[in-house]
Formats: structure tokens, sequence, C-alpha cells
């Protein structure tokens, strides 16, 4: 039996080691959730528990547990996607556009290395500062306490799979855009899951590819849809002065991030 700290600083057990890779399934926890066996005073991060994940590089537990969630999922709402996001960003209007403000500049910042030729930066950084923003979007919409250390929590949560998914992302997406350019339109909207995977999650960097990639594929014409609809809204903030990307941009990831949460963690 085990007692995990859950993200609200709460504990929650005892539950037998079934109910607590349930839990991860359901995005309730993670591999660095802290964990205590019944009986023992020492707290562990759920990876170091093999009775609970199995052993040797991703635990195999949780990856099978990941394998199953794109079977659960419902059909993906995307007007409500957007109403949720619009609602989220009304609540905390202040905090996320100057999170979202912050680190577009820095993207921004990034971004120029590319066009002075310095090309492997932005997809080694890229996917660490995009995987921070995810997070801090999805704790805001699971109401846990945020600070602005949050948004850049891919440099210490999952940097390494982070840092591979990005450039293997970048490498499949040209390489399918060279093959017939379909195969490349389909994998950029395969993979729009991947770094909310790797930070929230923390599977092995495969199985952060595939789940993103499985999940999105039963419902890509409804993510496609939900992508092209936020194009309008930012060229929307462009034309007011260009300081409504910063309204539009995080109510855009915001309703992605709804995305992610109902058919990744989706509520049974």
């Amino acid at each position: 039996m085990y007692t995990i700290i859950g993200g609200d600083g709460k504990e929650y057990g005892p539950v037998t080691a079934d109910q607590v890779r349930s839990w991860i399934a359901a995005g309730r926890a993670n591999v660095d959730t802290k964990v205590k066996a019944a009986g023992s005073d020492e707290w562990r991060r759920i990876a170091d528990v093999p009775e609970i994940t199995g052993t040797g590089g991703t635990p195999a537990a949780i990856a099978a547990a990941l394998a199953q969630l794109p079977a659960v999922a419902r059909k993906l709402d995307i007007m409500s996607c957007y109403e949720r996001s619009w609602n989220l960003l009304k609540a905390h209007f202040w905090p996320i556009v100057g999170v979202t403000f912050l680190l577009l500049v820095i993207n921004a910042c990034i971004g120029y290395t590319m066009v002075i030729g310095v090309l492997f930066v932005q997809p080694l950084l890229g996917g660490l500062l995009n995987g921070g923003l995810f997070y801090y979007f999805l704790k805001k919409i699971r109401g846990q306490p945020t600070t602005v250390g949050d948004a850049f929590s891919g440099f210490t949560r999952a940097p390494l799979a982070l840092i591979v998914c990005s450039l293997l992302r970048y490498i499949f997406v040209f390489v399918g855009c060279v093959l017939l350019i379909l195969p490349g339109i389909y994998l950029l909207i395969a993979y729009v899951f991947v770094f909310f995977v790797a930070v929230d999650k923390n599977p092995g960097i495969w199985e952060a590819m595939e789940l993103s990639r499985k999940t999105i594929t039963r419902q890509w014409w409804r993510v496609l849809g939900l992508i092209l609809m936020g194009i309008p809204f930012i060229l929307l903030g462009m034309v007011a002065l260009g300081v409504g990307v910063f309204i539009t941009i995080p109510l855009v990831i915001g309703a992605i991030s709804y995305a992610y949460e109902d058919l990744c963690n989706p509520v049974k």
C-alpha cells in the first residue's frame, strides 16, 4: 500500500500500486510525484519505486498505461476548448498575458539565431521553453498554484525528453514535407501534444512522441480544425497594433491545452 503527495500538497492513500498507476494514467500523478510505502517514513519519487513502475529505462507500467489513453478519449469539442480558454484568460488575465509575453520575447530572440544561420539553437531550446509554457497553462487549468518559474520548468522536469522530442519533431516534419508534403502536414499536427506529454507525464522520449501521434491521429481533423481556428484570432491580434497577439496567443495556447486535457487525461 502507498500514500502519495498530490499536486495540491495533500496526502492521498493508502492505496494499492494499481491505484497509483491509474492516477498516473489519469494525469493525477507522474514519475516525480512523492510516494511512501505503508510502514515506511521515507518519501521517494514514483520513478524510484520499481513495485509501481517496473524496472529499467521508461517504466513499463507507465508506458502501458499511456498506450491505453487514446482509446478512452471523448470526441474533441473545439468550441468548448476556446470557450474554456477564454474564461481561463479572463480569470487570470495579467499572470497569463505576462508569462506568455515573456516567453514570446525569449522565443523571438532564440528564433533570430535561425536568421543569422545558427540553426540548431531553436530546436534545442524551443522544446524546453514550450514545454515550460505548456506546463504553466496545465497548472492554471488544473487550479494548481503557479509562479513564473513554472514557465521554465522544462529545464528541470524533462529537459532531455523535451530537447530530443523537439529535434525529432523538426526532423520528421522536414522529411515528411520533402516526401510529397502531406506526410509533413500530418506529423506537424500529430506531434502537437508531444511537449505537453513530455513535461506533464515524463515518459520515455519515444513514448511521448507516440502518445501524441496516436492520440491525435484518432481525431486528426478535429485537432487540425482547432489549430486553424486559432489563425484568425492571431491575425486579428496582429491587426490591433500588434499588441493584440499577447491576448490571442494565450487564448490559442489555452485552447490547445484544454484539448490535451480532454484527449490525454479524459475524465472517466
